[in-house]
């Protein structure tokens, strides 16, 4: 038998406060795990189940940019792991909850973006630079210069 844990009031998290927190923690952990570029096997299949949890937990508390932004993280995963069909779909599912909530240009071109990166990834170059076109141009309505300048730069960063 386990013993019992004491904790206090404020130990405590709320089922909120819970999936709001595995949701911040996994969508951050894939991004250390993401800049890594000696992952082993096992630290990959940890990226792909550490951004569909955050997916998961944001879908039960978060509003439509939360979905839409997850949903984009693990199309990016996908991309990284040259899995141009999982990540095409995610991508797409970002850009539909990005339309179907009008989050604005900075969520429209992240959406192009993972899009045109998983076209990348399938050797699609039509499709590809049809969607690098559509982010450019959604790029145009983000007023925050560093939001900007980080997509342009991710742009740049697909072959």
């Amino acid at each position: 038998m386990e013993p019992e844990v004491q904790m206090s009031e404020e130990q405590k998290l709320t089922e909120y406060e819970s999936h709001e927190k595995f949701a911040k923690d996994c969508f951050n952990h894939v991004w250390t795990l993401l800049e890594n570029e000696d992952r082993t096997i096992e630290e990959d299949d940890e990226m792909v189940h550490a951004a569909h949890a955050s997916r998961y937990h944001w879908g039960i508390i978060g509003e439509a940019v939360h979905r839409a932004r997850g949903e984009w993280q693990v199309s990016r995963v996908y991309a990284e792991l040259n899995s141009p069909e999982p990540s095409k779909y995610h991508g797409l599912r970002c850009l539909s909850l990005v339309e179907d909530n009008d989050l604005g240009a900075f969520d429209r071109a992240y959406a192009y973006e993972t899009l045109a990166r998983s076209a990348s990834v399938a050797r699609n170059k039509t499709e590809r630079d049809h969607y690098l076109a559509l982010a450019r141009e959604a790029a145009e309505g983000i007023e925050e210069d560093d939001n900007k300048k980080m997509l342009l730069d991710d742009l740049n960063s697909i072959a």
